[in-house]
């Protein structure tokens, strides 16, 4: 998965609370277990007039004018700001997959559900936690601003305003230490293959009943 140091980008407002999975990505797109292709349905019942369904082409259906992702000064927003207890609902790993696949590279919230706040730090996308006072405050910038824009500093565990106001958000030192260097589970796994196969090569030897396939290999 792609790191996660330092991003500054146009911040998109989901003024709601309880946003939760089901809204996020729908239950008729969980078909597919593939993390790519989700980004068109992002917020499908919310982004459009029609019912999707998986696999039709989005191009040609009719948007809702009045939901903020459809509003043109939006185009190309990395940084999601929501109310509390977004991503609520369903464990559904689907709905990270579509924020990543949309674009979004960080969501800040007052909180998060905690299963969706977990899936997001194994698909590269970085879940800031801020007290809801400074939240508020952010919404009312965005609203006062076109093209607000926020700064997010993973390494400093910093959020920036562009008037200059930090704010502070603790992390995970693990977490933290995944998105800085792209981990995921595999990758993980894989930065202990040569433990991994001497630990194999060992019980080969150990326990040759258990692999027949490989009879006389430890000797």
């Amino acid at each position: 998965m792609d790191r996660f140091t330092y991003l500054t980008g146009l911040v998109l407002p989901i003024d709601r609370a309880n946003v939760d999975t089901d809204a996020i990505i729908p239950k008729q797109f969980l078909k597919s277990v593939k993390r790519s292709g989700f980004g068109p349905n992002l917020f499908d019942e919310w982004r459009y007039l029609d019912h999707g369904e998986p696999g039709q082409d989005c191009s040609g259906r009719p948007l809702n004018p009045d939901f903020v992702l459809n509003q043109p000064q939006y185009a190309g927003a990395q940084i999601l700001l929501a109310r509390r207890n977004f991503g609520c609902g369903s464990s559904r790993e689907h709905a990270v997959w579509a924020l990543v696949g949309y674009g979004i590279r960080a969501v800040i919230a007052p909180s998060f559900a905690e299963i969706f706040y977990n899936n997001c730090f194994k698909n590269g996308l970085l879940p800031v936690t801020l007290a809801e006072d400074v939240i508020e405050r952010l919404f009312a910038q965005e609203a006062a601003t076109t093209g607000y824009r926020l700064s997010v500093d993973l390494e400093a565990q910093q959020v920036r305003t562009p008037g200059g106001e930090v704010f502070d958000f603790d992390i995970d030192a693990d977490r933290r230490h995944r998105l800085l260097n792209g981990l995921d589970d595999i990758a993980l796994t894989l930065g202990h293959a040569d433990a991994i196969r001497a630990y194999e090569a060992r019980r080969v030897v150990e326990a040759p009943w258990l692999f027949p396939d490989r009879a006389g290999a430890g000797r």
